[in-house]
């Protein structure tokens, strides 16, 4: 009888496979890291059927979420310049500095209010089991609000580095 740990190892086993060789053979370097992201994707899960979460969710943090992002503002930042000044209007511009300083403004106005600065510093540091306790009960609400924050900013250099080719129908 099949187990389905054992179907979801195949699968996973799939999606890494899947991804690395898509990351290798793609030919624009945008779907390179996507294939990237999601071979990362797929040792997270991995991780997560080890029963090993801790080490799980930062793959995903750190790989998934720094270096694909990375790489993806990167390839955006090194493309031709000439497609951002044809796409971007006065009324474009405008609103992503609206959207900007509302950002910071929020975020500034929660760090206030938070309990951040009213904090004591501990006799002793925490064990590492502790530590991931911390993240996976306490602290579970920010990091999956930083997992959304990370899978926007891949979105967003996603569409930003997407250049329209004339030469091709």
């Amino acid at each position: 009888m099949v187990d389905l740990t054992d179907i979801v190892f195949v699968g996973m086993s799939v999606v890494v496979v899947g991804g690395a060789i898509s990351a290798l053979e793609a030919r624009e370097i945008v779907y390179g890291a996507i294939g990237l992201a999601f071979s990362f994707f797929g040792v997270a899960g991995l991780f997560f059927l080890l029963d090993a979460p801790f080490v799980a969710v930062f793959q995903i943090t750190v790989y998934v979420g720094a270096v694909a992002v990375l790489i993806l503002f990167t390839v955006m930042l090194v493309r031709e310049g000439r497609w951002m000044r044809d796409s971007l209007s006065s009324t474009g511009r405008l609103v992503g500095v609206l959207t900007a300083v509302v950002l910071a403004v929020s975020l500034a106005l929660a760090f206030a209010a938070s309990s951040l600065l009213k904090t004591a510093e501990q006799a002793t540091a925490p064990s590492f089991t502790g530590i991931g306790q911390y993240i996976a009960v306490q602290y579970a609400p920010a990091l999956e609000l930083l997992g959304l924050v990370l899978a926007a900013a891949i979105l967003g250099a996603m569409m930003l580095a997407k250049v329209e080719r004339k030469d091709k129908p």
